[in-house]
């Protein structure tokens, strides 16, 4: 098929150089690794955090939802403020809130022993990561579509790969009786750091062509465009396969590392590196997903994963062993590797509305995020914590039907590269 006509080029625009694009690129990469080294630090603490304020399951949930509390507060206006001030912008200003929350939270465990303090630090952390997912994001895929081939995976393989990273220290941490509060605000240190330099490397300004260009830069024009969004049925329904898709990876990095201390009897430092084991087999399938989307499409390839993770989450349940439960744990990070890139691209696909339809499908999407910590939690204490996770392939199931919608319109169509000057 041939490539339509495009729009001719106005005076203030020229191709983007790639070398530009390459920068943007690789300053995005590490914008999601620092990201994830955050979030990673944070949950591979968590038994400890536990242990130092004498929780319950029940009481975890509910102080983890502090975090997911924060992140939605930020999602409604974070696509907003991204328009307005440009994504490396956001990106940096939201880091600061990451850096602050995750020092808050830490020094609340170990020197405070408030879990008033900490559920404080979680909602400061909580707001920056839910601000500067959904700018990066953004950013991550006006490259992808400048570079003509699809990478969104592969930043969010980045993202995984600081988790692994903040795991593994996070481990290690533990086994050295690190305490919680130094090892913690030392992350945030090298994070904001990192993400403050790599930020600058974004592209210019997001990018629209002339034809898709809004007349009207208001905030009242940002307003509706945002109400317009959430009457989108294609949009919504991406939503609802990203809360799934959430709600699978998160109920692991909530969840994972306390359900198998309890449920297997692991050491704490043991428990982390489980945590370790899921988002390894994230990295990977988000760094390979990539060849698989650009070969076979999006339908079927995340069609094939979903299955994955629910045969995965079965066997790190059910399994009565302990190797072939760790086996489980890789499947179930495979599986759920692609299904929040993937919908976060496909809520991108037409660049004129990305930060408003990716801030709508972020919004639903971290309701699992909010709801999945406390529900678990409650749950575990029925009928314990690694029993509950079997929850995740009773959702999986259902959402293959969701699938379809992630198909990309056929009006969409690669455009030139073009910045402002």
């Amino acid at each position: 098929m041939s490539a339509p006509t495009s729009p001719p080029l106005s005076p203030d625009t020229v191709p983007t150089p790639p070398r530009i694009v390459r920068l943007a690129r690789n300053g995005v990469a590490v914008t999601f690794t620092l990201n994830g080294l955050a979030v990673g630090s944070w949950f591979s603490r968590v038994p400890a955090v536990r242990e130092a304020l004498d929780l319950s399951a029940g009481r975890l949930g509910l102080l983890l939802l502090a975090m997911s509390v924060g992140a939605l507060l930020a999602m409604p206006t974070s696509g907003l403020l991204a328009q307005r001030l440009g994504a490396a912008r956001t990106v940096t200003l939201a880091t600061v809130l990451v850096a602050v929350g995750l020092t808050v939270a830490g020094l609340g465990a170990t020197v405070a022993g408030s879990a008033v303090v900490v559920a404080v630090g979680l909602i400061a952390f909580g707001y920056g990561s839910g601000a500067c997912d959904v700018a990066m994001n953004v950013e991550a895929a006006a490259v992808e579509r400048r570079l003509g081939r699809t990478v969104m995976p592969r930043f969010h393989a980045a993202w995984s790969l600081g988790s692994v990273a903040g795991a593994a220290l996070g481990a290690g941490a533990a086994r050295f009786d690190v305490p919680v509060g130094a090892h913690l605000a030392g992350v945030a240190v090298v994070v904001l750091t990192g993400t403050a330099l790599s930020a600058r490397a974004f592209l210019p300004r997001p990018v629209v062509d002339a034809a898709d260009r809004p007349t009207d830069a208001s905030p009242a024009a940002g307003r509706r465009a945002q109400l317009a969004a959430w009457r989108e049925p294609r949009t919504l329904l991406i939503g609802l396969f990203v809360l799934v898709m959430a709600f699978t990876e998160g109920s692991a990095n909530d969840w994972l590392a306390v359900a198998f201390v309890d449920g297997r009897d692991l050491s704490e430092a043991a428990g982390a590196a489980v945590f370790g084991v899921f988002v390894v087999g994230m990295t990977l399938g988000r760094t390979a997903g990539t060849i698989a989307l650009d070969r076979w499409g999006r339908v079927p390839v995340l069609t094939g994963t979903i299955l994955l993770a629910v045969v995965g989450a079965g066997m790190a349940v059910l399994a009565g062993s302990g190797p072939v439960a760790i086996v489980g744990v890789a499947l179930w990070g495979l599986g759920a590797s692609l299904g929040f890139p993937v919908g976060m691209s496909a809520a991108a696909d037409e660049e004129a509305h990305a930060p408003v339809r990716v801030s709508v499908v972020a919004v639903i999407g971290y309701t699992a995020f909010l709801a999945g910590p406390p529900l678990l939690g409650l749950l575990g204490d029925r009928v314990g914590t690694l029993r509950a996770l079997l929850v995740v392939p009773l959702l999986l199931v259902p959402t293959l039907a969701l699938v379809s919608v992630l198909r990309p319109p056929r009006a969409v169509e690669p455009t030139p590269s073009t910045h402002k000057i």
